[in-house]
């Protein structure tokens, strides 16, 4: 065991800080092609038992994807595991060399298993996900705007968000059909969607921003999105769209409107009964994935 070393790297979009456990090596090289092939030759030379880095929003694939290549045992991270890996050893202070030090420690201590690299399907999907949320706050921003433009510009205005509503259809289309580009995909949307309420985008979203969807108690799922008092992680727009999907499934879906009429005869707030409702849809997504099962309106959550 002693024999063994393991790489941490801190990513970010123009630099990777890379450390190694247990000797303390530490460097910096760029985040490029070159870079990447730099760290590609030390693992093979060094024969790491894991490389570990954080998922960060897309910076992380281009290494990841070089070291998966050359046969290097590397693991994304979900930047929740390592948040708590450091402050249960009392590391609170943030770097970017003090991070990746505290990957490698976690890669070596809790050593995360080893993963089916995702398919370019499964990638392209948080990608288009997230592209549309950008589109639709463009869109709005837009249409706010509207009111307070002088008449030379309103028809300017209009067209813009013509454009936008068409690339929003446009990626629709994108993100279903890249879901069924992938058998795995195709059968979690599936079961999502068995579910009254839940729709293609809120399926999508789920997907791609709660890859942890399935292998999750019901606790952590509902800590881990923010609709529970113990939450830890913001979950912002996996929330908003299942608050979408929650006012659908009431008026949708049986069991979530008996259970939201039940609160609020017991007096519950609206607000209050529906944040309970979705806390009850998103547990029961979770089972659906954790059972690979489509919705039977016979079984509670």
């Amino acid at each position: 065991m002693s024999d063994l070393v393991f790489l941490g790297i801190d990513v970010a979009r123009d630099a990777l800080e890379v450390a190694v456990y247990p000797t303390g090596a530490a460097w910096r090289v760029p985040n490029t092609a070159t870079g990447h092939a730099r760290r590609r030759r030390w693992a093979q030379r060094h024969h790491p038992a894991r490389v570990v880095m954080e998922a960060t929003g897309g910076y992380e694939q281009a290494v990841a994807a070089a070291l998966d290549a050359a046969g290097v045992p590397v693991v994304v991270s979900n930047p929740r595991q390592v948040r708590d890996f450091a402050r249960s050893r009392n590391i609170l202070v943030k770097t970017d060399h003090i991070d990746a030090k505290v990957i490698a420690r976690f890669a070596a201590e809790v050593q995360p298993p080893l993963r089916p690299r995702p398919s370019a399907a499964s990638q392209a999907v948080p990608a288009l996900v997230t592209r549309r949320r950008q589109l639709l706050a463009d869109r709005v921003a837009a249409q706010q705007r509207r009111p307070l433009a002088g008449p030379s510009v309103q028809a300017d205005i209009d067209a813009h968000v013509a454009w936008l509503s068409k690339r929003v259809t446009a990626l629709d289309a994108q993100i279903a059909a890249a879901l069924q580009a992938e058998a795995a995909l195709r059968a979690r949307a599936g079961w999502l969607q068995s579910i009254p309420g839940i729709g293609p985008t809120a399926s999508a979203t789920l997907l791609a921003e709660l890859p942890e969807l399935g292998t999750l108690s019901r606790r952590q799922i509902a800590a881990l999105v923010g609709v529970a008092p113990f939450n830890r992680d913001s979950g912002a727009s996996v929330r908003a769209v299942l608050y979408m999907a929650t006012v659908s499934a009431t008026r949708a879906n049986p069991a979530i409107r008996a259970f939201y009429q039940r609160l609020l005869a017991a007096g519950k707030r609206p607000k209050v009964a529906l944040t309970a409702c979705m806390r009850k849809l998103l547990i029961l997504c979770n089972a659906l994935c954790k059972h690979e099962t489509l919705w039977d309106p016979t079984i509670a959550a």
